[in-house]
């Protein structure tokens, strides 16, 4: 084991293997269908929260934070294989209360050093920083120096998804049920931004393709460092990486991943989503 060990929460949709490759321990948040509940990711893969959540007359899921307790367990595991620091990187505390639990299970470990880091994003934005964790540890980085640069650059990230529908948001809270009838019947795609640890509709198009296009340019917008191209069982995914690198000079295509999102962050968007988790080149 690495001196420093990484951790995030399930809410981070890396997949399982990298995370088993790297060394980062994922703590995962809970999903809630009906009465029955999951540990994300464990419990719950994200292959059978996809069937679940599409199924007819599925109960739509609601997700839940981690307890300290499982937190500080975690940490004290880490600590007792050899982990002499930790950096543990989580979904914005404006979007979950995962983070507080994490603070609380730090506070609970006085004489261990702990760094939580709010990534300001949920999803691969999380995913990115861990990466970035990840390498800096291997570099031979200290827990403070790693924590000092992930602090630094969560404000360079965003998260742009285009919704296939707004049925989700309506379930979620987010729109009423009147604006959801007339954004289906009027085939109105939103398109959502997390900057900052705020969620936005960033724009709002017509079509399916509109939508895609009108992501793309978000996306590309700035020069990009990293990216990973989220989705919801969408379409034409490598399309959709192939033209985020194609408008994005200098970017690195081995800094470019695929990954589906899952249990944690899947109700709030629904199925069929695109889009993707971006680290803007600094400055």
């Amino acid at each position: 084991m690495r001196r420093i060990a990484i951790f995030t929460d399930s809410a981070s949709d890396l997949d399982a293997a990298e995370a088993a490759r790297s060394g980062i321990e994922i703590v995962p948040l809970l999903v809630n269908f009906g009465s029955e509940t999951f540990k994300a990711g464990i419990e719950l893969s994200t292959a059978d929260f996809w069937k679940r959540m599409t199924a007819p007359d599925a109960p739509f899921p609601t997700t839940a934070a981690s307890s300290p307790g499982e937190f500080k367990e975690a940490y004290e595991a880490a600590f007792a294989a050899g982990a002499e620091a930790i950096v543990s990187i989580h979904v914005a505390g404006t979007l979950s209360g995962t983070i507080k639990s994490a603070q609380i299970a730090r506070d609970m470990l006085p004489d261990r050093e702990i760094h939580v880091i709010d990534s300001l994003g949920a999803s691969m934005a999380e995913g990115i920083l861990c990466r970035i964790a990840v390498e800096m540890a291997d570099d031979g980085r200290s827990a403070s120096e790693i924590a000092a640069t992930l602090e630094e650059r969560a404000p360079d990230q965003r998260m742009y998804v285009a919704l296939e529908t707004l049925e989700y948001l309506r379930k979620g809270g987010r729109v009423s049920g009147a604006q959801a009838a007339i954004g289906t019947l009027l085939s109105i795609k939103p398109i959502i931004a997390v900057k900052h640890g705020v969620v936005e509709t960033a724009d709002k198009v017509r079509t399916r393709a509109k939508a895609r296009e009108r992501c793309i340019e978000m996306i590309t917008e700035r020069p990009i460092e990293r990216a990973s191209i989220l989705h919801t069982m969408a379409p034409d995914i490598e399309g959709f990486r192939a033209e985020v690198i194609r408008r994005s000079p200098g970017l690195d295509p081995a800094h470019v991943s695929i990954e589906i999102v899952g249990p944690s962050v899947g109700p709030h968007l629904g199925p069929g989503c695109i889009g993707a988790a971006v680290l803007y080149r600094a400055g």
